[in-house]
């Protein structure tokens, strides 16, 4: 009989070392075959974790974000196309509106893209104005048209299509105006530059960009229903790559939803999973995985280990998939038991490529849902994705309650499934940044102690050692009472 081992199992053996500085270790990955990342960390495909919010954030400091897909069709691609349209060197497809259209609507469209302004145009795209969001913030009467209340096109500042970027910086800074509309030589809309997009560009140099300079996303389907009519729609959004969600991966679901997506919508990013042995991971590769999800209960919320007796602890679920996936080029993802910035280290160190991050992300300020406010601490709400709670969402939403009561929804969740997943309050814990760069620099650190300024380097020279409870406690803080 085999021994498992976690992260709290083990410690990384001290190496000699030349790194001078932790700032020079390179922490430069792959999180598919064809995408890369700055900073090997990606954020969970959870209903309390990823939304653009969080997409836009951790794709500005280098990882990357998979929305999940507990929404509607509609609902997941507006999501995508939120951090697809939230910066990029040109944004090629700026939203727009007609001249005839309310103040109101463009303000309802402004808060649902988290714009700043609107290129007003005509039928045949022909540009008429501009209206930003400081021109209606303070109008009275949402019934005005918005031909009456935006900059006209005599008053616009604009450039011809192909323009370079340091000319355009010019023009921005010249007539200080933050928005450049780019025409092509009949007037019509060809695409806008912003001076927030080239601020960003400085502000965030190790963002992960797709080649138009778009943040990128990845985005999540399941394996059964509407998942290839969902697919499609994610890539015509900009969606970088798909995640294919199911908790248990090696299985005949996983596998022909993969080949599936492989055959029907052709060169298009694919991550599979979740798996926990070799094994699997080697079949999702031959199935055409572009990266392979491991992790089986070993999220912070999830029971299914306690519920069902399966699983295998997550180092060595990450050392055996690295070991199926040897030679391949395939990254590793490891999915699920980061709770400390040392855990990161032992992942990266075992072979994954990246880890995906749930509960450490749920608590921050860019995840979805209000901070709840409980006896003078702030927490907000997450849950499994196979809890009952989410159970019940995803029954109403693939299936429709037809005249149901809830009660009558539950009753019937329960009686099909047995959940694998709990709910409750998590400390709130401010902005994901803060939360990453202590990750990042717990894994600068860890590499520097192992002597290695690469992340290739890392494994080689990775020596783990497994020690005892006795051990484990040393590790911790001991014989004080702690103030902070």
């Amino acid at each position: 009989m085999r021994v498992g081992l976690t992260f709290d199992d083990v410690l990384l053996v001290p190496k000699y070392s030349d790194v001078k500085s932790r700032k020079d270790a390179d922490i430069r990955t792959s999180f598919t075959r064809g995408i890369q990342l700055s900073v090997p960390i990606v954020s969970a495909n959870m209903d309390t974790v990823t939304e653009a919010a969080m997409a836009v954030a951790l794709a500005r400091l280098g990882g990357i974000g998979v929305i999940h897909r507990f929404l509607s069709v509609e609902e997941q691609v507006s999501e995508v196309l939120k951090v697809k349209r939230s910066e990029g060197v040109v944004i090629e497809d700026p939203i727009t509106l007609g001249p005839d259209r309310t103040v109101h609507e463009a303000l309802g469209l402004i808060g649902d893209r988290d714009i700043g302004g609107i290129v007003v145009v005509d039928r045949s795209r022909k540009v008429l104005g501009l209206l930003t969001r400081r021109d209606i913030t303070l109008e009275d009467d949402l019934s005005r048209k918005v031909s009456e209340v935006m900059t006209p096109r005599s008053e616009l500042i604009t450039a011809r299509k192909g323009v370079s970027m340091e000319d355009a910086k010019k023009t921005l800074h010249s007539n200080r105006i933050e928005k450049l509309p780019l025409l092509d030589g009949r007037g019509n809309l060809a695409g806008l530059i912003t001076s927030k997009d080239i601020m960003k560009r400085k502000q965030f140099p190790s963002a992960t960009k797709d080649s138009k300079g778009r943040l990128r996303v990845a985005a999540a389907v399941g394996v059964k229903g509407d998942h290839m009519e969902r697919s499609r729609r994610l890539l015509d959004a900009g969606a970088d790559a798909l995640v294919v969600d199911i908790a248990h991966g090696h299985s005949a679901y996983a596998i022909d939803t993969l080949k599936e997506i492989k055959r029907e919508l052709g060169d298009v990013e694919v991550v599979a999973g979740n798996v926990a042995t070799a094994r699997g991971a080697l079949d999702l590769i031959k199935a055409g995985a572009d990266a392979v999800k491991v992790g089986v209960g070993s999220g912070s919320i999830c029971v299914t280990r306690v519920v069902t007796g399966s699983g295998v602890p997550q180092l060595t679920a990450i050392l055996d998939s690295v070991r199926g996936a040897a030679d391949s080029g395939v990254p590793i993802v490891g999915d699920g038991g980061i709770r400390v910035p040392g855990d990161v280290t032992k992942a990266l160190a075992a072979g994954a490529s990246s880890v995906m991050i749930g509960s450490l992300f749920a608590g921050t300020e860019e995840s979805p849902g209000p901070t709840i406010l409980r006896e003078g601490v702030r927490y907000k709400f997450t849950r499994g994705m196979a809890s009952l709670a989410a159970s019940v969402d995803r029954r109403v939403r693939e299936k429709g309650t037809a005249g149901q009561r809830d009660d009558e929804v539950i009753g019937e969740v329960i009686e099909e499934s047995v959940p694998e997943g709990v709910e409750g309050l998590i400390p709130y814990k401010g902005r994901v940044d803060e939360v990453v760069k202590q990750l990042v620099g717990g894994l600068r650190s860890g590499m520097s102690y192992s002597g290695a300024h690469s992340l290739a380097e890392l494994r080689r020279n990775a020596e783990f050692m497994r020690i005892t409870s006795a051990g484990y406690k040393e590790s911790l803080p001991h014989d004080i009472r702690k103030v902070v």
